[in-house]
C-alpha cells in the first residue's frame, strides 16, 4: 500500500506531453530528398560557371582531350590573349555606359509612372496595364526588323544612344510591375500625413516614398542592369564595327572558320559575366526583400 508522500512524488506524464514524445521524428527519406534537390539545383546553377572558369586556365589540347579534368597548370596567358583577340577594353567601356545609363533612365521614368499607377485611378489605367502585360508576351526577335528600320530612319543606327533607349524600353514591363507592386505595400497614411504638413506631390514622392521603396528600386535596377549587360541580339544587329559594340558581341571574335581558341574564349566569357555577378551579390538583400514585399499586393 503506497503512502500519500509516495503518491505525490510519483512522476506523472500529461497526455499532451506523452503525445509529443510518441510522435515520430522527421522522415529520413524526406530529408534526403530535400538535400538531393538542393544539390541538383547547385550543380545546375554553379556547375557550368565552375567548368568555364577552370577551362579558362587550360590549353586547347587539354580542353579537347579531357573537358572535365582539372588543368595541369594554370594558364593565365589565356586572359592576356583574350584582350589581344578582341577589343575587350573598348567593349567594357561601352557596356558600362549603356548598362548604367539604361538602368537609370528606366528607373527614373518607370519609378514615377509606377507610383502614379499604384496610387491614382484614372481613365485608361486598365488599358495601359493590359498593353504592358501583352508586351511581356512579344519575343524580342519579332521586333528586330521593325526596330532596325526605325533606328536607321531616325539616325541612331550604330549609336550608343539607340541601344540605351531600346534597352530602357525593353525593361519597361518588368520594372513597371515590380515598382507599382511595391508602391502598393506602402501605407497611404504616410503620404496623407505629408500632405497635411504642407508637402506637395513631388516632395512627398522624393522625400518619403523613394527612401521606403529602395528594395523595389534595387530589384528592378538589378534586373534592368542584367538585361542591358547581357543582351546580344540587338547589340549585334544595331551596331557595326568596334566603336559602339558591347561585351557579349566580343565572344564572336573567338570563332573563326577553321579553328577556335577555346581557352581565350572561356577567359573572355568569365570577364563578361563577372560584373553581373558582382552587381547581384552587392544588391542581393534588396532584390530578395523587394520581390517578397512586391508579392504581397499587385
Amino acid at each position: 500500500m503506497s503512502t500519500p508522500a509516495q503518491t505525490i512524488d510519483r512522476p506523472r506524464t500529461s497526455p499532451k506531453k506523452a503525445g509529443r514524445i510518441s510522435q515520430p521524428g522527421v522522415n529520413p527519406l524526406v530529408s534526403m530528398l530535400k538535400y538531393a534537390f538542393i544539390l541538383v539545383i547547385l550543380l545546375i546553377s554553379v556547375g557550368p560557371f565552375l567548368w568555364v572558369f577552370l577551362s579558362s586556365f587550360k590549353s586547347n589540347l587539354e580542353i579537347l582531350n579531357s573537358a572535365l579534368a582539372l588543368p595541369a597548370r594554370l594558364k593565365f596567358s589565356n586572359y592576356v590573349m583574350a584582350f589581344k583577340i578582341a577589343p575587350l577594353a573598348q567593349f567594357y567601356g561601352n557596356s558600362i555606359l549603356i548598362a548604367v545609363t539604361g538602368t537609370l533612365l528606366n528607373l527614373t521614368v518607370l519609378g514615377m509612372s509606377g507610383y502614379v499607377i499604384a496610387r491614382f485611378e484614372f481613365k485608361g489605367k486598365k488599358t495601359i496595364m493590359s498593353l504592358v502585360s501583352m508586351a511581356l508576351l512579344i519575343p524580342g526577335a519579332a521586333l528586330l526588323l521593325p526596330l532596325y528600320l526605325t533606328v536607321r530612319n531616325v539616325g541612331l543606327y550604330d549609336n550608343i544612344l539607340g541601344l540605351i533607349l531600346i534597352y530602357a524600353g525593353f525593361g519597361l514591363p518588368v520594372s513597371l510591375y515590380i515598382l507599382s507592386s511595391y508602391f502598393l505595400t506602402i501605407p497611404k497614411e504616410l503620404e496623407e500625413s505629408a500632405y497635411l504638413d504642407g508637402a506637395g506631390f513631388l516632395r512627398t514622392f522624393l522625400t518619403i516614398i523613394l527612401p521606403i521603396a529602395k528594395p523595389g528600386f534595387g530589384t528592378a535596377g538589378v534586373l534592368q542592369f542584367l538585361l542591358c549587360w547581357n543582351e546580344f541580339q540587338f547589340a549585334l544587329t544595331l551596331t557595326t564595327g568596334l566603336k559602339n559594340r558591347t561585351l557579349p558581341v566580343a565572344l564572336f571574335y573567338f570563332k573563326s572558320q577553321f579553328a577556335s581558341d577555346y581557352g581565350a574564349m572561356f577567359a573572355a566569357t568569365i570577364l563578361v559575366v563577372i560584373p553581373s555577378i558582382i552587381v547581384y551579390v552587392l544588391l542581393q538583400e534588396q532584390v530578395v526583400s523587394g520581390l517578397a514585399a512586391g508579392a504581397v499586393k499587385g
